[in-house]
């Protein structure tokens, strides 16, 4: 209800309007709707209309509303006002979305694949020494010469080599995988292609060498059996090497630029193929990049509609030339306003930093105030019974009303209200009043734009990337590589420098040089 009267009241400003201009205004809003249904009545038929309620914003998603029509008595309750939004999607961006679940099911599938590949052959590693000893047990056991204390001690070599390799190999390669990557691991592909052709050649041998002959020799057939668990150690020690090793010396810096707004930052990487760049590169960018607003980014784009829409055209020499003079006449028009649009930027940047300052002030007043009065309440609940004590939601939910309207105005000038929802807020302010934290550590994620994991999930605009590159993306980095990240409304652009060779030298001072003689005069005034 209150919602309802908030908007009543925002019409009302409206009244002193004539009912002539009324009237012109909805003939004109009559027009426009009508002329684009009679003008490509084919396309909008070919196009459907999704809505979507929004996840429960705060403070709306209308970013493009104007500063300038928002007072300092706007949003007076604490409601929550929730609407729907329409997208519009044509057939072929439905045609591009199965395409792309197409894609992801053939990647788990790819995945799963690879998995199971893998725990096949791990399973075949560890059974064929065990496999080793126990067949002759089983085949030929009366014919085998017995086991002495030195076989028997074999026994306890290979059982601990087998746990070491065991443990080893789940620390290295059963990990929960972090991405799907384009191309096959190179390394890794190797080195399961080594360990088979290993096994089976170890195989090879025992088949033709001791079950065709039925070798006697006992000692001899476990000591083979070791012999296999030594090796496989030191293709597990290799594999250390390749996989972990060999990429933590830095060898290249790596800068990467936002496409949008331009920030950059700098990464040292070592030998690493493109796509294992690109995982880290993104890796990074959730955590040291500040989180993707594209509200931020209107204002530049209504700055220019506003100057263009300035200008207005004559056309007095009749109607055969009007695209050439119209052309040539904007050019001219806008050239000529070029030298005073500085002057409006920076008049609107000034006046947007006073407001954002003006608001802030207001916002860390009200959290103050908030944050003393739930000392007060706290120091008032010592002196109840266990039972009536207040729990930290409950006194979020007491507290926030007397922020709520400061912090609206806030998220709304510095145009970060899409990104902080009231169940959010109130879980945030939960979290400081249980750990007893300050009002300066509440407002920590609110004065300034975080990282993209600060933020929930449906509100990164950032999930599934496109590697594009010219190499190919299981190659090595090398110096002067250009690959590109993209995503649904942005892109990464990343530049490789190979780190240069650096010559150090060094320079001999004589310790003797640094000494010195102080003489002083014999004969002093007194």
């Amino acid at each position: 209800m209150s919602a309802v009267m908030d908007t009543e009241s925002t019409y009302s400003g409206y009244s002193h309007y004539s009912g002539h201009s009324k009237k012109a205004h909805r003939q004109g809003s009559r027009d426009r709707h009508k002329s684009p249904r009679s003008k490509d009545g084919s396309r909008s038929e070919k196009s459907v209309t999704i809505q979507t309620p929004p996840a429960e914003p705060l403070l709306g998603n209308d970013a493009s509303r104007a500063e300038e029509g928002q007072d300092d008595n706007w949003g007076e309750t604490t409601t929550a006002i929730t609407g729907t939004s329409e997208h519009s999607i044509s057939q072929e961006d439905i045609a591009r979305i199965s395409k792309d679940l197409e894609d992801s099911v053939g990647l788990d599938c790819k995945r799963y694949l690879g998995l199971t590949v893998a725990a096949v052959l791990g399973l075949l590693v560890f059974l064929t020494p065990i496999a080793f000893i126990l067949l002759p047990q089983i085949l030929w056991r009366d014919d085998l010469e017995p086991c002495g204390t030195v076989c028997e001690g074999l026994f306890i070599s290979v059982a601990f080599k087998l746990l070491i390799l065991l443990i080893g190999t789940w620390a290295l390669f059963f990990r929960q995988p972090k991405a799907d990557i384009p191309r096959v691991f190179v390394f890794r592909a190797l080195l399961l292609v080594l360990i088979f052709l290993f096994v089976f050649s170890y195989w090879l041998f025992y088949g033709v060498r001791i079950l065709d002959s039925k070798d006697t020799n006992y000692q001899g057939i476990v000591q083979y059996a070791v012999s296999l668990v030594d090796a496989l150690l030191f293709i597990h020690y290799l594999a250390i090497v390749l996989l972990e090793l060999r990429q933590l010396q830095p060898m290249f810096t790596v800068k990467v630029v936002r496409s949008t707004d331009g920030e950059s930052r700098y990464y040292s990487l070592g030998h690493l193929s493109i796509q294992r760049a690109a995982l880290v590169v993104l890796e990074n960018y959730y955590k040291d990049f500040t989180v993707y607003n594209p509200a931020l980014l209107t204002a530049s784009k209504s700055r220019a509609a506003k100057h263009m829409a300035g200008l207005k055209v004559y056309n007095v020499d009749g109607p055969g030339n009007n695209a050439s003079g119209q052309s040539r006449a904007m050019i001219a028009a806008a050239a000529r306003r070029r030298d005073s649009s500085h002057n409006e930027l920076y008049y609107e940047e000034a006046d947007h930093e006073r407001r954002v300052k003006k608001r802030r002030a207001r916002l860390v007043v009200a959290v103050e105030e908030a944050f003393t009065h739930i000392k007060r309440l706290q120091a008032e609940e010592q002196q109840k019974a266990p039972g009536e004590m207040m729990d930290p939601r409950e006194a979020a939910q007491a507290i926030f009303p007397s922020m709520a309207r400061a912090l609206q105005k806030y998220l709304r000038t510095t145009r970060q209200q899409q990104y902080h929802s009231m169940e959010s807020i109130l879980q945030h302010l939960s979290f400081c009043i249980t750990n007893n934290m300050t009002p300066k550590a509440f407002l920590e994620r609110y004065l300034n734009p975080g990282p993209t994991l600060q933020y929930d999930r449906d509100r990164w605009f950032s999930k599934q990337w496109t590697l594009v590159s010219e190499e190919a993306v299981t190659s090595g980095l090398q110096d002067g590589i250009v690959f590109v990240l993209k995503c649904l409304d942005f892109s990464l652009v990343v530049n490789v420098k190979k780190i240069p060779f650096i010559k150090l030298s060094e320079e001999f001072i004589d310790p003797k040089s640094h000494k010195f003689v102080l003489r002083l005069q014999s004969e002093t005034s007194v």
